[in-house]
């Protein structure tokens, strides 16, 4: 379909000036002033900002954890973010403990193939690598698949020891390959909340209170070391913490090639929370996530960080489980059940939370609005960085001729308030919203996903039709 939008002001991560752009075939032919060219369909985006799809680098769509899986799939996940501006997630496959990383990738195409509104890549959680697999690695890469994820975290689970870690940090460096690391240190943590259920501390609270900040950044401070040594490029997803912050910028003050992502949640709320008195003192179980809410001081760094450029993206960790075990009444999905597994002790809570509809206005709120943002940072941490570091640039990311027509028409005199009862905000498959009562100014208009319009003013245009996307090596461009 062959599309114009007319009269708005489009902004990149370096570009800020005013033009139509034309669309046909699913890309970008034409930028330019009053353009006199023929389309099937013509937005009007007068007022508004014309901007690059959204690219939220850390999703967990269908996940399994704790005993469930996370509440929303790749079709459901898929229509949220796009509702709320995403066009394209990246999500976390998982190679099962003891098997082939392959055979979990050719399960999470399964999970997502005909399903996903938007377009969709993935990375690779690794949970072990032995000398004898490591060979998947390189196969991996050639497979579109450049980044791993590996955990200090979850003993038992996903952690990895310092020696799997180095291993594969080698392979990713010599395959030009980028890891994604979930940096807490899982035995220590353990130990702590083994004292915690022991002393019968089992309130959501305690989720907090087992995982401090200086485990984060003794994992950070670690993992920063493990890749200079390996020549490894290094992604440290949810930065939690001042003090995890503050290894990054060590790391990156000695030449280490590391970066870093935060989450609207580590922005917005805080460890208070857990202390929600509501469902017997449960209801602090909706924001159980990992790394957890931290002590509201965190913020104020997080954001100078990403102004400063030493927080590099934002994404979401999106992974919502059912705060009752339920969806709505008739709802064709089965049940799953969610956070009611730990009413007996926090360890025993799903951890994840729901987020991919809210990341780009909370963060136009928050960045833009409230002076700590430029228009072109807040759309270099809600896209580009990330189609950069990913192996998606220039096809993602930015709005040039040639390049994908994934393009948000964005109104910045918007108001919503975000509530799991307003529709306009949200969609995703979950019984509750993290950001509960927020009120934020600016809001997507019109969502376009490969040239396709998905939502036009709040209503769904297109089902399906996302692709995978075969991500670069790092360092070079996607054609």
């Amino acid at each position: 379909m062959s599309l114009l939008i007319k009269n708005g002001r489009v902004i990149t991560a370096t570009d800020d000036y005013f033009a139509d752009v034309f669309v046909d075939g699913g890309t970008v032919k034409q930028i330019g002033k009053d353009l006199a060219v023929k389309a099937e369909t013509v937005l009007d985006a007068t007022g508004k900002l014309v901007i690059p799809g959204g690219i939220d680098p850390h999703t967990h769509m269908d996940m399994p954890f704790g005993g469930t899986f996370s509440s929303d799939d790749f079709d459901t996940g898929t229509v949220a973010a796009a509702f709320g501006g995403t066009t394209t997630i990246i999500d976390y496959a998982i190679q099962t403990r003891g098997k082939s990383a392959l055979e979990g990738l050719d399960a999470w195409h399964k999970k997502a193939e005909g399903k996903a509104a938007i377009d969709y890549a993935f990375h690779m959680i690794l949970t072990d690598m032995p000398e004898e697999r490591i060979s998947e690695m390189r196969r991996l890469a050639d497979d579109g698949v450049t980044s791993y994820k590996m955990f200090m975290a979850y003993p038992g689970v996903l952690y990895a020891d310092d020696g799997t870690l180095y291993r594969a940090f080698r392979q990713a460096g010599a395959d030009g390959s980028r890891v994604c690391l979930h940096a807490e240190n899982g035995i220590v943590i353990d130990e702590i909340i083994k004292g915690a259920v022991q002393d019968k501390k089992l309130a959501p609270i305690w989720h907090a209170r087992t995982r401090p900040t200086r485990m984060e950044a003794e994992s950070v401070h670690r993992a920063i070391a493990i890749a200079e040594l390996a020549g490894a490029s290094l992604y440290i997803v949810h930065l939690s913490s001042a003090d995890g912050l503050e290894q990054i910028k060590l790391g990156r003050m000695r030449g280490v090639d590391v970066h870093a992502e935060t989450c609207p949640q580590y922005l917005f709320l805080d460890e208070s929370a857990y202390l929600s008195e509501g469902n017997g003192g449960f209801e602090g179980a909706k924001w159980v996530m990992s790394p957890p809410l931290r002590e509201k001081g965190n913020q104020d760094a997080l954001w100078q960080g990403l102004r400063l450029h030493h927080v590099h993206s934002v994404a979401t960790d999106h992974c919502p489980f059912f705060f009752n075990g339920t969806w709505k009444p008739g709802d064709p999905s089965p049940e799953r059940p969610g956070k009611e597994l730990g009413r007996a002790g926090f360890n025993k809570i799903p951890n994840g939370a729901p987020g991919v509809e809210n990341r780009m206005a909370l963060m136009y709120q928050g960045g833009v609005v409230e002076g700590r943002l430029s228009l072109n940072r807040f759309v270099e941490v809600t896209s580009t960085f990330a189609a950069k570091i990913f192996g998606l640039f220039p096809r993602k990311g930015t709005i040039a001729v040639g390049s994908d027509a994934d393009i948000v028409v964005f109104d910045p005199n918007r108001t919503e308030t975000i509530s799991v009862n307003n529709p306009r905000t949200h969609r995703m498959r979950v019984d509750y919203s993290a950001f509960e009562g927020f009120t934020v100014k600016g809001y997507p208009d019109t969502v376009i996903s490969r040239g396709r319009i998905v939502v036009d003013k709040g209503s769904q245009q297109a089902k399906g039709g996302g692709q995978f996307i075969r991500r670069a090596r790092a360092g070079e461009l996607l054609r």
